[in-house]
């Protein structure tokens, strides 16, 4: 075989922002129209995309807000020269708020003892901290307990009153967003809009906002749009409802590689760790250069299929740590000709064929989230960001 000529990297998560663009216009829009901004969800690094360049992006596209899970995150968009208002709100209570605080970013505050910390750090910042209190009303992860929420919303009138805070929101997330016409989001939605006046009532100044719409409640539900929506996934093109039309989402993420090797085997061969596949007859093969520590899970082997030479071609044997083995036919057959150095799509928005992030997690009985993050935050695999031309 011939060495190809062809160069880029080794193992590549291709960004395209003329599609992750299409998406927050498209979901802020939708908020638009019922009267709500839009929060872009960049957690995560952006979901494995690259939280800079996708904040970056998304605001110039429609969003106004960003929201990220750990301070850490959020500092990082500060230091991107991301100045846009930004929400963070997971956090342990003794962690130092106050950069945050003095970069103006707004806390997520869900307890006594998280206030005590933000407050604290409000104090070293020498300015008070903006808080979106969190009421947790039926998913049971973060969030003010119900019966803690009036005990909470004291210390909160104490520390707003002292200057230490001022409060932006009240808010809380959704269990069941992915299936419309569940009946806990109607719960979920009274529950906060409980909480919400009852901080509407108990604390002074401005009377904050409320959110609670997450990606699949941006698409299908603008009667809980309220004041904010907080899309995540449906950003990079992954519809959380998985609608045979992706309600128009484009998927932001193509997942590849090139041949590193193509040889010929004779039949009876076996391939890669514990010979789970021999080959039946002569085979010719190539070897794909990525594997588990760049996001293939070991557990594709044998399911998992790639885009190469324009058609699917079948992965055969076990995943390995750095590389997969994919069987490109018969050797006495209609072989494709593929040299080191050719393109392997791993998974895109599927307009060549190529698997999606969605097949994928179908494979792993897992979400496209799960996919497209463990690609894309993995340290061997180069992230490009990619306009169309």
């Amino acid at each position: 075989m011939t060495t190809g000529t062809r160069t880029g990297p080794r193992v590549e998560a291709r960004i395209d922002h003329d599609a992750l663009a299409h998406n927050v216009a498209l979901l802020s829009a939708l908020a638009r129209a019922s009267g709500a901004a839009t929060m872009a969800v960049v957690k995560a690094d952006g979901y494995g995309h690259g939280a800079v360049d996708v904040a970056r992006t998304a605001l110039a596209s429609g969003a106004t807000w960003l929201g990220v899970c750990t301070l850490e995150e959020a500092a990082e968009l500060r230091a991107g020269g991301i100045d846009a208002p930004v929400l963070s709100w997971l956090h342990l209570p003794d962690e130092d708020f106050a950069p945050a605080v003095a970069d103006g970013v707004d806390l997520g505050v869900s307890s006594r003892a998280e206030l005590d910390g933000v407050v604290a750090g409000a104090g070293r910042a020498g300015r008070p901290a903006r808080i979106h209190l969190k009421i947790d009303t039926g998913l049971s992860r973060n969030g003010c307990p119900p019966g803690d929420w009036g005990d909470l919303l004291e210390a909160v009138e104490a520390a707003r009153a002292a200057g230490e805070v001022e409060v932006a929101a009240v808010w809380s997330h959704l269990a069941h967003a992915d299936a419309p016409a569940h009946p806990t989001i109607d719960v979920q939605a009274r529950r906060l809009d409980d909480a919400w006046r009852a901080a509407a009532t108990r604390l002074g100044g401005p009377r904050p906002w409320r959110h609670l719409a997450n990606s699949a409640a941006t698409l299908t539900r603008p009667d809980l749009h309220l004041d904010l929506v907080r899309p995540g996934i449906a950003v990079y093109g992954l519809d959380p409802l998985e609608a045979p039309d992706h309600h128009g989402l484009r998927p932001v993420m193509t997942f590849r590689t090139r041949v590193a090797l193509v040889k010929r085997i004779a039949a009876g061969e076996g391939v890669s760790y514990g010979h789970e596949w021999v080959a039946p007859d002569d085979r010719v093969l190539a070897l794909v250069p990525t594997g588990y520590a760049d996001g293939v899970p070991r557990r594709l082997g044998g399911t998992m299929t790639v885009q190469l030479a324009g058609r699917r071609r079948p992965v055969v044997g076990r995943v390995c740590m750095d590389q997969v083995v994919v069987d490109l036919g018969p050797a006495d057959g209609d072989v494709p000709a593929v040299a080191p150095g050719d393109e392997v799509l791993l998974f895109g928005p599927g307009d060549a064929g190529e698997p999606t992030a969605l097949e994928w997690a179908r494979w792993l009985d897992t979400i496209h989230y799960e996919v497209v993050t463990g690609v894309g935050c993995r340290p061997r695999v180069t992230r490009t960001v990619w306009t169309r031309p």
